[in-house]
């Protein structure tokens, strides 16, 4: 979903945002922040917030001190203090709610500590800023060439330069440590610049990368996730789900971030199931789980002497007997407690509404009936279209 100032351009190029992020869908990039302090004002004895949010390739979004009162907005392009020279990003976010973002990001809201906005980014700035971008894709290449020459197990995923083409930044994934030494010598040669070397996990990759997730939708991580929590093989095992490498891992390679969304829906519901490791003491013998089904809150148990034949039961009438089990008692037998239903007659279990034809419609091979019945049609046809075309001739 996007505003509807988004439009495209050429060549299917979006044109973006002409809102400056202050659109109410807030749909055009999941970094942007929806300013809803932007038409209030401030109390006559507080000043304004000077601190800004600027956004920069990757992801990566620093705060800085708008030392010379520059009337900012959100979508302005400025240049910053680096460590050396200058950097060129876009402002996200000002005024108080840049505050509020660095309480929550735990950060020192003291903003005289913080790098300084030199100026607003002039066309020279622009210019030089989208001409090193224009080469980062060619850089990208090289250095993956230079990295398989060396014989290094790590990937290179991204490059960023810094706006005043002064240094660049290479974003790299690796299983193990990498000792890029040489590495960085290469690349100072190849390049003729500072290197900075940055590591960045498997699903910030991902991220950045985008993609089609197994449910048919873009990766979660590429279009809202913002942080990312660990996730355990755990959470698959209390929604019962088979524990398959191939299907419980994201295109990160590793275990997919929406097993945590209904988690906590899932423990909810447990909380009203015994555990699948109590057994069940009868006169008849001893009953162990077998299945547990979390939606219908039902349980099957079967003796143990007689695995085969299983036995559903309420989660209620469990618990009535695990009850009866903590007494020191034991109960006649399981058939006891199983709750009977009569099934509704003539009840359709599949009904066809949206009328189209069955999907297994051709999978079905044709009768010999029908193949005898299709040659004699054809030979019936081919006999009347002869007679006719004697009949023509003769009359002729």
């Amino acid at each position: 979903m996007s505003c509807g100032s988004c439009g495209t351009g050429k060549d299917g190029q979006p044109k973006g945002c002409k809102n400056n992020g202050t659109c109410g869908t807030d749909g055009c990039n999941k970094l942007t922040v929806f300013d809803w302090l932007s038409n209030m004002s401030l109390p006559g004895n507080m000043e304004p917030f000077n601190g800004v949010e600027v956004r920069f390739k990757n992801g990566r979004k620093h705060f800085y001190i708008n030392s010379e009162n520059l009337s900012l907005s959100i979508g302005d392009v400025v240049a910053t203090e680096a460590a050396s020279g200058h950097d060129i990003g876009m402002v996200t976010l000002t005024g108080e709610l840049v505050r509020v973002q660095m309480k929550k990001k735990k950060e020192n809201p003291n903003t005289e500590a913080l790098p300084k906005i030199y100026r607003k980014a002039t066309q020279k700035d622009i210019d030089v800023w989208q001409k090193v971008r224009d080469k980062e894709a060619d850089v990208q290449k090289r250095s993956r060439e230079i990295a398989i020459r060396l014989g290094l197990q790590m990937k290179i995923s991204d490059v960023e330069f810094q706006g005043d083409a002064s240094k660049v930044i290479f974003y790299y994934t690796a299983e193990e440590r990498v000792d890029f030494r040489e590495l960085i010598k290469e690349f100072a040669r190849t390049f003729n610049t500072r290197i900075e070397m940055k590591q960045v996990g498997f699903r910030q990759e991902a991220s950045r990368l985008g993609g089609i997730g197994s449910c048919g939708r873009e990766l979660c991580c590429s279009t809202w996730l913002t942080d990312f929590r660990s996730v355990s093989t755990s959470a698959a095992r209390y929604q019962q789900l088979s524990l398959n490498p191939q299907k419980l891992a994201g295109q990160c390679g590793k275990l997919k971030c929406c097993l945590n969304y209904e988690l906590d829906s899932y423990m909810d519901a447990l909380k009203e199931f015994p555990k699948s490791d109590v057994k069940l003491q009868t006169e008849k013998g001893t009953a162990i789980c077998q299945k547990i089904d979390i939606f219908k809150g039902l349980l099957w148990y079967s003796y143990t002497n007689d695995g085969m034949n299983w036995h559903e039961l309420t989660a209620e009438k469990v618990n009535e007997i695990v009850a009866i089990n903590k007494k020191g008692k034991k109960v006649a037998s399981l058939e006891e407690y199983i709750e009977y239903t009569a099934a509704p007659a003539n009840k359709e279990l599949f009904s066809n509404v949206v009328g189209q034809d069955s999907l297994t419609r051709f999978d079905q091979p044709k009768s010999k009936n029908n193949r005898r019945r299709n040659k004699n049609k054809n030979k019936n046809k081919n006999r009347n279209q002869k007679s006719r075309s004697r009949n023509t001739k003769k009359n002729a």
